[in-house]
């Protein structure tokens, strides 16, 4: 049976639905004998095989439609290509499929949530509801809002509330989310102060909400008259320098403007919404397909659904499926106000692809598009600095900062970020400033400190202050190898070289294949002694070079003579260790 296995759920964060519907290589297929199937067989399912493992979407859908073609009674294959349509963006493939297995009687909880999503998108509502009754089970907030947004869509919002109520009242878990899409049905049906009270958390019980949530409840504010109350709400939560669709409702605020409510304009937006929803609470699961399977669902009900979009483009980014995730990212409409996020999320695309020259150059090309934008200086930014273009991305982030009206604790990545690039140039004084400045918001940053600190260590300045810095950031975060070794490090240029063997031993643990993390150990061991030890460490970092930090040839004279001969050819004092 495909199924989903039950999750416990929370009111903060909540992961409704369990075990994939999208499955990785069933056990009933990966034992399969592959001589023993059929010629033409064998190679598409050792094709969608290869497919599955490597995420390739529509290669899987393709390979496992094609296998089921020759063994049309195989559910696996049936199931396998379905997802794989659905994960691809072309959901009435999948939805035929769904059929099919839903007529054969197939067990597939995949199948079934493709289905209502499919008479939304019809808006037979009726059907819905009768499949609901008829036992159907898709999940537990798909189940109980699906029946509550069919109501609406056939019209009635006194069945709809009560199916909302019902959910608020029986199942604790899921009331949060049942409060928001209550509130949404009401803001639809022209209630805006019913909606707002509930957004409020003080009317039905506390309610979660999304970044499009609070978004939604300030353009129920305007829609209301409650212009300072909007604005007030938008400052909080997003500052005084808001970009994209914010900045667009900001600006009608301040001309005193109502902002259109149009977060749902349907029971199938509705829907759509539902399926993001869980496509948000189930973020971060490795190798889990989930979210995006709601994602995609959301924007089978809503093409333009901008967030929808975005997020389906950022997780296609996270398993390599760039293409795929380009064509996303253009379906966003050019009106949208988050059209430029797409932009900017379709030249990383690019950039993660391999085409570095094409990503910079359509980021440049959005800039002189978009003069005003923070964003999208500060992703030209990032890219710059990656390909080590170190005075372009240190002028692209001071662009990016120059446009923000007030500096906040909000913005210490971009600052942090300008100042590594200052500091990548040789700009050291300023560079400086800025990572002090950067602690003024964020003191106990563990990053921040770590960089400043270890660059107070690799310049042999403050070293006591150096020291203390590395240490917090080793309390912050005591298990990243990069940060570990800048305590080693910063031991052994204090002399203190007993104390930084544990510690550098406990880095290349935790980073293992790093050429500077062996390097420096091999520099410790040679500190304390141990000789054949440390050769034995440059030797591995030479191996796992090359690294924009190592020097080769150095590593590869203290393989020859040692780092006492080194440092004294470099006119550097010599180490206090006593030779073997």
């Amino acid at each position: 049976m495909f199924s989903f296995r039950h999750l416990a759920t929370t009111i903060k964060v909540i992961a409704l639905l369990a075990a994939p519907p999208v499955v990785a290589q069933p056990a009933a297929f990966s034992s399969m004998d592959v001589q023993d199937l059929p010629y033409g067989l064998a190679g598409a399912y050792l094709s969608g095989r290869v497919a599955v493992s490597s995420d390739s979407f529509m290669q899987m859908a393709l390979n496992y439609d094609r296998a089921l073609q020759l063994d049309p009674g195989n559910e696996m294959f049936r199931e396998l290509a379905m997802q794989g349509y659905l994960l691809s963006g072309y959901f009435e493939r999948a939805a035929a499929l769904a059929a099919q297995a839903n007529a054969q009687g197939a067990d597939s909880q995949i199948a079934e949530i493709i289905l209502q999503a499919d008479e939304f998108l019809r808006e037979a509502y009726d059907a819905a509801l009768a499949a609901a009754q008829q036992g159907r089970q898709t999940g537990p907030l798909t189940d109980a809002l699906g029946r509550a947004w069919a109501y609406l869509g056939k019209g009635s919002m006194s069945e709809a509330r009560a199916a909302f109520d019902a959910i608020i009242s029986d199942t604790p878990d899921l009331a949060p989310f049942a409060v928001y899409h209550k509130a949404l049905a009401l803001a639809y049906v022209g209630d805006m102060e019913g909606a707002s009270d509930l957004l409020t958390g003080e009317v039905d019980g506390p309610v979660s909400l999304t970044r499009r949530g609070i978004v939604a409840h300030i353009t129920i504010l305007s829609q209301l008259g409650r212009f300072d109350d909007a604005r007030e709400l938008a400052d909080s939560m997003f500052g005084l320098t808001p970009e994209g669709d914010v900045a667009r409702v900001v600006a009608s605020l301040s001309e005193g403007q109502p902002v259109p409510f149009t977060t749902v304009r349907s029971a199938r937006d509705g829907m759509a919404e539902t399926y993001l929803l869980l496509a948000s609470a189930l973020l971060g699961e490795q190798g889990d397909w989930l979210p995006l399977v709601y994602t995609r669902l959301a924007l089978a009900l809503r093409p333009d659904h901008p967030d929808a979009i975005l997020l389906a483009g950022e997780l296609l980014e996270q398993v390599g499926q760039y293409e795929l995730a380009q064509q996303v990212y253009d379906q966003m409409p050019e009106d949208d106000p988050q059209f430029l996020n797409a932009q900017l999320g379709k030249a990383n695309a690019l950039f993660r692809a391999g085409d570095t020259d094409a990503a910079i150059a359509w980021l440049e090309g959005l800039v002189e598009g978009a003069p005003d934008s923070v964003m999208a200086y500060s992703t030209l930014g990032d890219m710059l600095r990656r390909q080590e273009r170190f005075e372009d991305a240190a002028d692209a982030y001071t662009r990016a900062i120059d446009l923000i009206d007030e500096v906040e604790e909000r913005h210490w990545v971009l600052l942090y970020t300008r100042a590594i690039s200052l500091e990548r140039m040789g700009d050291w004084d300023r560079a400086e400033t800025e990572f002090r400045r950067v602690l003024e918001f964020v003191p106990d940053e563990p990053q921040v400190l770590n960089y400043l600190g270890y660059s107070l260590v690799e310049q042999q300045r403050n070293l006591d202050e150096a020291l203390d810095m590395i240490e917090r950031a080793v309390e912050g975060e005591p298990d990243s190898g990069y940060i570990v070794d800048s305590l080693g490090w910063a031991l052994f240029r204090l002399g203190r070289y007993e104390d930084a063997v544990p510690v550098m031993e406990r880095a290349v643990e935790l980073t293992p294949n790093d050429a500077i993390l062996n390097d420096h150990l091999g520099d410790v061991y040679w500190a304390v002694g141990r000789h054949r030890e440390a050769r034995f460490q440059w030797s591995r970092a030479i191996s796992f070079a090359p690294h924009p930090d190592l020097d080769l040839d150095r590593v590869r004279r203290k393989l020859e003579v040692g780092l006492d001969v080194v440092l004294t050819e470099e006119g550097a004092p010599a180490l206090g260790a006593s030779a073997e």
